[in-house]
């Protein structure tokens, strides 16, 4: 199994105990991501520290303020690291709005660019308010004007509704702990209808713990519950879904 987006130096847990509770639970692949300088540099440190982790560099929206050219530099001058397998999380968030609008349509203008250059995965967070479909809308127009070779993940996949233009783009769909939620039947339905060979799973640690751990961290081994779900929900075996996982974040991530 694997943990194709989690974020280690935001857990409170140490991260060789993060690690190594993976392994026991069969997890032995993460990828953990870096939201501005000094987590990305941390991200980097832990893939170097751990054969079986991974990082992606880039620059939340929510950290997106004051988003320049240095920050576009620092972020190329991480992509070139041999242990670095994405970029992002980037997107749009006007769920927090955290950063101005834009300030977070510049940063992500300028991480799908370096993605481009680099021929780097590109990890997508967007969030909207409840009702509303604003930052997912424009999300999908923004990578829609930008040509893309490399592949795009919709990180904690959240739009069932256009699950079926994620599809036929290509897009991976990454499934965390909140598609577990009992009121999260619509998510379960989108996660039913994504192709196989398009399937990730995630944890988002230390946020978004699935529904046995829920109100507490979240942590790397727990995605090995929402894969449970996830396998129940497409009718699949786990060790099925498992495989299918597996061979997806491969191609997504070449590792």
């Amino acid at each position: 199994m694997v943990d194709t987006h989690a974020h280690l130096a935001e857990c409170e847990a140490d991260e060789a105990e993060l690690v190594a509770e993976a392994r026991e639970a069969g997890v032995n692949r993460i990828l953990t991501v870096g939201l501005e300088e000094g987590s990305n540099r941390d991200a980097i440190a832990a893939a170097e520290a751990h054969d079986s982790v991974w990082a992606a560099v880039g620059r939340h929206p929510n950290s997106a303020a004051g988003f320049d050219d240095a920050a576009s530099e620092a972020l190329r001058a991480h992509a070139a690291h041999p242990r670095v397998r994405a970029i992002g999380e980037t997107g749009l968030d006007f769920y927090r709005d955290g950063a101005p609008r834009e300030a977070q349509r510049r940063a992500f203008a300028a991480q799908i660019e370096i993605a481009l250059e680099t021929d780097l995965p590109l990890v997508i967070h967007v969030r909207d308010p409840d009702g509303s479909r604003e930052a997912v809308d424009e999300v999908f127009d923004t990578l829609d004007r930008r040509p893309r070779n490399g592949p795009v993940v919709l990180h904690c996949f959240s739009a069932p509704g256009r699950v079926g233009d994620a599809s036929e783009r290509g897009w991976f769909c990454s499934f965390a702990g909140n598609v577990t939620y009992p009121r999260a039947e619509e998510l379960r339905a989108a996660a039913a209808r994504v192709p196989e060979e398009l399937l990730l799973v995630e944890t988002d640690s230390p946020f978004l713990a699935p529904q046995p751990q829920r109100g507490r961290p979240n942590r790397p081994a727990n995605v090995v519950a929402t894969a449970a779900v996830l396998a129940e929900v497409r009718g699949v075996e786990p060790e099925r879904l498992e495989q299918v996982v597996e061979e997806n974040s491969a191609r997504a991530f070449a590792w």
